[in-house]
């Protein structure tokens, strides 16, 4: 099993930038796609971005391409993901992920994937 543990959310101001880490631990050898998921009050779960562990091929939401950017750090089992220019509209909890890979995240989205972290807070101030 996996286990996943998110950190680095909080309150900023709009144009303001945040970083947030995920680490894994447990059994993350089949998990070869890990990622970030958010939700808003009242939404669904959306699809923020996903990478390989293999390749370190990466994936993004329409909504966060070109502000925020995801990665990884093997040797330490560890994925972020790199938040700039953030919005009113980013406001949500962050939840990270991990799945059998990257692609099948990004394009089947939250409802095929049932390994999560707790989630973490981020609010954007305008």
């Amino acid at each position: 099993q996996v286990q996943l543990k998110e950190s680095g959310g909080g309150l900023v101001q709009a144009g303001d930038s945040l970083t947030l880490s995920c680490v894994a631990s447990g059994r993350t050898a089949s998990a070869y796609g890990r990622g970030w998921f958010r939700q808003a009050p009242g939404k669904g779960r959306e699809f923020v971005a996903t990478i390989s562990t293999r390749d370190g091929t990466t994936y993004y939401g329409e909504s966060v391409k070109g502000r925020f950017s995801i990665s990884r750090d093997g040797a330490k089992n560890t994925v972020f993901l790199q938040m700039n220019n953030l919005r009113p509209e980013d406001t949500a909890v962050y939840y990270c992920a991990a799945g059998t890979t990257a692609r099948s995240m990004a394009m089947v989205g939250a409802r095929n994937i049932n390994i999560w972290g707790q989630g973490t807070q981020v609010t954007v101030s305008s």
